[in-house]
């Protein structure tokens, strides 16, 4: 690929571990120097002579000063990382010996790299799309095992390979417009324009999914917002502090002790939850109370996920009055938590348990927060509630907001051409909008000249050494 950054001809270093103290340091070096400045480190054998992909083991000198004992692995232009010479030195763990190493590479001729570089160079040098390359840090930042399988489908190729199929297929478009316009004055029609219009809802039928999974994505990526709701000591914080085996939140037998939203996360099935403790939902005149409940409101509209947390000794018809209170979105999945099960007879608990799930056509479960008691039913709900358990780990997945606009401009794009289509309108105009159309496919994937300034963005949320 052909990019005003791939003239860069200098040689990059940095520590590619955690900072800190351990067992094991590794130094990644990565440029058409890099065999060179770490021979002049590297008595032991001439790198230059050795096959890519091998390992060596000796002593790192400067000069006569012995830096450490060392394994470096060398990785030869273009089967590397980055498409470049890649030597990478696996030194002991101390801060103080990488440093010493990373200086005297410096002293050589090295620079420190910026962060990101690394994965920049790789796909500057084509070894990567902008795609994948993302996908690196995604992988870096995944704190689910679900963020991970979508960010590894990523790097693999799965979305880049979707927009290249997409691509292809408006290409045959533009390619069929193009030589309508070319033998416009002979009155030859090669575009089927009905046929063209069918091509292009087929095509729009595979953005638009992307587009929608894009809630998803974010959900996965972040965690999904759980909402603990109720009145004033229905025990939803007892409830929090058992889901997170832990003491968590405040519990007391006053009403209103919980004044402000207490949040945390549980990983269950692979998928990140974000369960948010909410104050109890009552008229108050308390100035303080009042705000927590205002922002108990607002996390509820905001949650994907609604724990209606109610005292099963209460009638069924206030139960069901405080569902209908809440007012939920149809997107918003809702469990009614009968609570204090250990307070009643199991048998009219599951009766209770059967009326309110019939006559409000919601899941409903009964269980004692205090006891924990059926919490393992609730938790199965609540993965299943999430609807994110079926999403395979070759499922394509949209977690990236630059990725949405970009893909929202070219379903609207996509769109005009339907449009310019059905009302007949001339070929040139329609191939402006198919152009359109393909510069935000490449855009997306970085296959076109991409602004220095975006790339800057993009690579500098890496961590130093990728």
């Amino acid at each position: 690929m052909q990019n005003s950054f791939s003239n860069w001809d200098d040689t990059i270093v940095a520590l590619a571990t955690p900072q800190g103290t351990g067992a094991i340091g590794l130094i990644r070096l990565s440029g058409k120097n890099a065999i060179a400045i770490v021979n002049q480190l590297f008595p032991s054998k001439n790198l230059a002579n050795q096959p890519s992909h091998t390992l060596h083991v000796g002593m790192l000198k400067e000069d006569d000063l012995v830096l450490d004992e060392v394994v470096v692995s060398l990785y030869k232009t273009p089967k590397s990382y980055t498409g470049e010479d890649v030597i990478e030195i696996s030194c002991h763990g101390s801060p103080f010996v990488q440093q010493q190493i990373i200086n005297a590479t410096i002293e050589k001729g090295a620079r420190t790299a910026k962060a990101g570089e690394f994965t920049q160079r790789a796909f500057l040098n084509g070894k990567l799309d902008l795609t994948q390359a993302e996908a690196v840090a995604d992988i870096i930042a995944s704190n689910s095992q679900k963020a991970q399988q979508i960010a590894l489908n990523q790097l693999r190729g799965g979305f880049a390979n979707r927009l290249h199929l997409l691509r292809d297929e408006l290409i045959n478009i533009a390619a069929l417009i193009e030589l309508e316009l070319d033998f416009s004055e002979e009155d030859v029609e090669f575009a089927d324009r009905k046929k063209l219009l069918e091509n292009l809802t087929k095509i729009q039928s595979e953005v638009e999914p992307l587009l929608q999974s894009f809630k998803i994505g974010n959900a996965i990526k972040n965690g999904i917002p759980v909402a603990i709701v109720g009145k004033p000591n229905s025990g939803k914080s007892t409830l929090l502090n058992a889901l997170l085996n832990e003491d968590r939140a405040i519990v007391s037998d006053i009403a209103g002790t919980t004044r402000d939203t207490i949040e945390d996360t549980l990983h269950l099935d692979g998928i990140t939850f974000r369960f948010i403790d909410t104050a109890g939902l009552r008229h108050t005149t308390d100035v303080i109370e009042k705000v927590g409940v205002e922002k108990a409101i607002q996390k509820i509209t905001e949650a994907e996920i609604i724990l209606l947390v109610v005292d099963i000794n209460e009638t069924v018809d206030d139960i069901i009055r405080q569902y209908n209170e809440l007012q939920l979105k149809p997107h918003q999945n809702c469990i009614i938590v009968l609570n204090k099960l250990d307070a009643i007879s199991a048998c009219n608990g599951y009766d209770i348990e059967e009326a309110v799930a019939t006559l409000t056509k919601v899941e409903c479960l009964a269980i004692s927060a205090k006891n924990k008691l059926h919490l393992d039913k609730l938790l199965k709900s609540i993965i299943h509630k999430s609807n994110l358990n079926a999403i395979g780990a070759e499922s394509v997945i949209i977690t990236n907001a630059r990725h949405y606009n970009e893909l929202k401009n070219t379903l609207q794009s996509i769109q005009d051409i339907r449009k310019g289509l059905s009302n007949n309108i001339s070929g040139d105009l329609i191939a402006v909008d198919i152009k359109k159309a393909l510069n935000h496919i490449a855009t997306l994937t970085g296959s076109v000249e991409t602004d220095r300034d975006i790339l800057g963005t993009i690579f500098g949320k890496f961590c130093i050494g990728k």
